[in-house]
């Protein structure tokens, strides 16, 4: 069912290793199986799958907000790290786009790339040369140009 997808994956995690980073985003409206494609792609890869939601968000429990705000960056490293793998799929990062972290979700995934290729499933659209998180209005919404990022819409693959 993903087998389009998953090949686009392979061959672009081949083609990230020599960038500064190695960032490729899976991007898609929630529901229409990233998490499932992630999954597939950890299979084949023996990469480790990691719920940023999850691991994160108990790390973060024994901070104030305020402090969240200060180590988040550190945590998300140090979890990255723990697996020694060149290359690491994330699901359900959300929480790295709530406010009260102070963030910029993609710059930070950005940076964790440059030591390790990172294929993150990515809530949102690509719309008007622009990749997008959330609606306008919404607190966490976040607009990036495209221009110098590796992104796989479920869309490319015609699901």
């Amino acid at each position: 069912m993903y087998e389009k997808i998953i090949d686009e994956l392979l061959q672009r995690i081949d083609q990230v290793t020599s960038l500064y980073n190695r960032l490729i985003l899976l991007v898609a409206p929630s529901g229409r199986g990233k998490s499932s494609i992630l999954q597939v792609l950890q299979k084949k890869t023996k990469a480790p799958f990691i719920n940023i939601g999850l691991e994160l968000s108990q790390k973060l429990l024994e901070f104030n907000e305020r402090q969240r705000a200060l180590q988040v960056n550190r945590l998300i490293s140090n979890l990255l790290n723990t697996f020694n793998s060149d290359l690491v799929l994330l699901d359900n990062i959300e929480i790295l786009f709530q406010p009260s972290l102070q963030l910029d979700p993609l710059r930070l995934l950005q940076k964790l790339s440059r030591d390790r290729t990172i294929v993150a499933a990515w809530n949102g659209c690509v719309k008007d040369g622009d990749l997008i998180y959330a609606a306008p209005e919404h607190p966490e919404y976040r607009r990036y140009p495209i221009h110098d990022l590796t992104i796989i819409t479920l869309e490319d693959a015609n699901e």
